[in-house]
């Protein structure tokens, strides 16, 4: 479901992995697209080195008052190891904490783990689903508190 813009526009805040590159440049992009789309629009994005890294980025943008909400961006494929397992489970868990620490949506268009990078590259629309997400709770919320 498509909401028209409200009269302030939605302010978001992207934070993207360096790793997979390829992919999360993608991925920015069609996030940016679906927020224009949906009558937000991003102003800020942090990019940083991997998916663990994320949480401080998101911590910084959680306590920026000129962001409604913060998307995360990101693509983890599958290795040798058990190590996609662990980045995904330990950042997303951290970022779920600041969202309800900074009462903040923050999302997650972070694509894996346990994927090939065929896989991946099917799923660069998980930043667009994080966009949509982010809208929806801003709105709901604002409903809320009214």
């Amino acid at each position: 479901m498509v909401y028209m813009a409200e009269s302030k526009e939605i302010t978001i805040g992207f934070v993207v992995a360096e790793f997979n590159r390829d992919l999360t440049w993608q991925m920015e992009l069609l996030g940016k697209e679906h927020a224009a789309f949906l009558g937000a629009k991003v102003t800020k994005t942090i990019y940083v080195p991997g998916v663990y890294d994320m949480p401080l980025a998101v911590k910084k943008m959680a306590e920026d008052k000129s962001l409604d909400a913060v998307v995360t961006i990101g693509s983890v494929i599958e290795g040798a190891t058990d190590h996609d397992q662990v980045v995904v489970a330990q950042a997303t868990r951290k970022i779920t904490d600041l969202a309800l620490e900074y009462n903040k949506p923050i999302t997650l268009g972070i694509a894996g783990p346990g994927m090939t990078r065929l896989e991946a590259s099917e799923r660069i629309d998980y930043s667009k689903r994080a966009v949509e997400a982010a809208v929806k709770m801003v709105r709901r919320l604002k409903e809320y508190n009214k």
